[in-house]
């Protein structure tokens, strides 16, 4: 039997209508592997080894049928008793836990590196999620993306603004549309933006040009093991704003990849697998990718309803596909 484990936030706070998370449970539960929670104070380094004080974890019927929020309303999981054991002997460790992306979290990344050296397949590999700022990343990629500098010196910035008159600023370490300024040409507040988010000059921010087709939405393109899914969730943004983000309260409209779409997919895919990030969401205005997510990425519950599809099964099926040629390896 595979065994998984989730690192993840605390379970009592997900979303149980849009946690992609709860869908990989599902999927793993109904292929009867074996499961486990833990969060990330329940990784420990204890006699030179990296333990996890885990405990089972099972969804209850009604909401695994449904994935319908009124299914849960009384306790959609069910818990075991809290056991100690090396995170080596899981088949699979899924790093599921939200940012921020802080020292908390890098030192998750540290632990998990050791369980990835002792055996454990760790999605996403804890060095990659490390290396791949989400903001930075996509930068690697400048065929793809919109002009840009990063920068913490406010002439560099300002030039940049000068240059192109409408222009998107954004802290490297923000998320959920959280932080992101748009000034337009003779903005007065174009100064103060800059001294806030570099904080006078202490640390690097992003600004990126414009891109009007925001108005039709964010997109967010589902990779698993370099390859995109078949379709895109445009996060439209409410009237009025320039974020499409889900939580800044856009509005996800599934659709079909453009050409355009299928050629970053196909750009980044390869450096992707060489990273060994298996299930990786890239975010997409017009034609340019803004940002490549590794950490946690969403959407597979509402792509899952509009197109009638098993993301997370297929990101469990490229597992099983993994861990089979691990096992290969060995025995040759």
């Amino acid at each position: 039997m595979t065994r998984i484990a989730f690192v993840m936030d605390p379970i009592e706070s997900l979303n149980l209508k849009k946690d992609s998370t709860l869908a990989m449970i599902r999927s793993a539960q109904m292929r009867g592997w074996s499961i486990d929670y833990l969060t990330l104070p329940d990784l420990a380094i204890e006699e030179g080894v990296v333990v996890g004080h885990t405990r089972s974890l099972a969804l209850t019927r009604p909401f695994i049928d449904s994935m319908d929020p009124a299914d849960g309303a009384d306790g959609y999981f069910e818990l075991g008793d809290e056991k100690v054991e090396p995170l080596a002997d899981f088949d699979v460790v899924m790093m599921r836990k939200d940012p921020p992306f802080d020292m908390e979290y890098i030192y998750a990344t540290y632990l998990l590196e050791r369980a990835e050296e002792a055996g454990a397949h760790v999605v996403n590999r804890p060095q990659s999620l490390r290396d791949c700022n989400e903001k930075l990343f996509a930068t690697r990629f400048p065929q793809c993306t919109p002009p840009l500098v990063v920068s913490r010196r406010e002439d560099i910035l300002s030039d940049f603004h000068r240059l192109h008159d409408d222009v998107i600023f954004k802290k490297l370490d923000g998320m959920g549309g959280m932080s992101i300024f748009r000034v337009r040409e003779n903005d007065p507040n174009l100064r103060v933006v800059i001294e806030t988010l570099t904080e006078n000059g202490q640390r690097q921010i992003m600004a990126q040009r414009f891109i009007p087709e925001i108005v039709k939405g964010d997109k967010r393109i589902l990779m698993i093991d370099g390859e995109p899914l078949a379709y895109a969730l445009a996060r439209i943004p409410m009237q009025g704003e320039t974020r499409g983000n889900l939580a800044a309260g856009g509005t996800g409209v599934g659709q079909p990849l453009s050409e355009r779409d299928r050629y970053i997919a196909g750009e980044i895919g390869d450096e992707l697998r060489a990273r060994g990030l298996m299930f990786v969401g890239i975010d997409v205005i017009g034609d340019y990718l803004t940002e490549i997510n590794v950490t946690c990425p969403t959407c597979i519950r509402e792509l899952d309803q509009q197109f009638d599809l098993d993301i997370a099964g297929q990101l469990l099926d490229s597992i099983e596909a993994t861990l089979a040629s691990r096992v290969g390896t060995v025995e040759q």
